[in-house]
């Protein structure tokens, strides 16, 4: 992995961790409002954005009051999302698809989160399921513009080649 490449994804995972923190509280709960999780669509423009989200998110969740559970699965359902996003890239090209999609599969995959919960807070399993994907869904979906008009002031392509 280049230097350059490697210091982006530092700087990434840094921001996911301060991001998470900063709403710390509605973060780690079954209303998971999540800001951080907007980076995800990082990997809609490079696959190699990959190891900073994940990163990040380890990061992120070593401040979990759920402990350990969380670094299984929430860095699970961000390796599982991911790895199920690059393989959906190499058929889409449009970037708003991609974002779409990116959207729907880290909502969908938040089942994990949700078994998670149900496990160690015995929260009811599928009320849960709904509340985290709904949370997903919003940050995801409000995070998409966002980053598609940050793209196109600084082209995250080109930053991490």
């Amino acid at each position: 992995m280049k230097i350059k490449t490697l210091t982006i994804n530092a700087i990434v995972a840094a921001l996911y961790v301060v991001v998470t923190l900063v709403v710390a509280p509605f973060g780690f709960t079954n209303i998971q409002f999540r800001l951080s999780e907007m980076f995800n669509h990082l990997i809609v423009f490079d696959k190699k954005y990959f190891f900073g989200i994940v990163v990040g998110v380890f990061i992120a969740n070593i401040f979990s009051p759920l402990g350990g559970y969380d670094l299984i699965f929430g860095v699970g359902q961000s390796v599982i999302s991911l790895g199920i996003l690059i393989l959906l890239n190499k058929f889409v090209a449009d970037v708003t698809v991609r974002m779409l999609l990116t959207t729907l599969v880290f909502s969908v995959t938040s089942v994990l989160v949700a078994w998670e919960l149900a496990l160690v807070l015995n929260y009811p399993f599928l009320y849960t399921w709904l509340t985290v994907a709904i949370s997903e869904f919003i940050v995801l979906a409000v995070g998409a513009p966002i980053m598609y008009y940050i793209n196109k002031r600084i082209d995250f392509k080109k930053i991490i080649n």
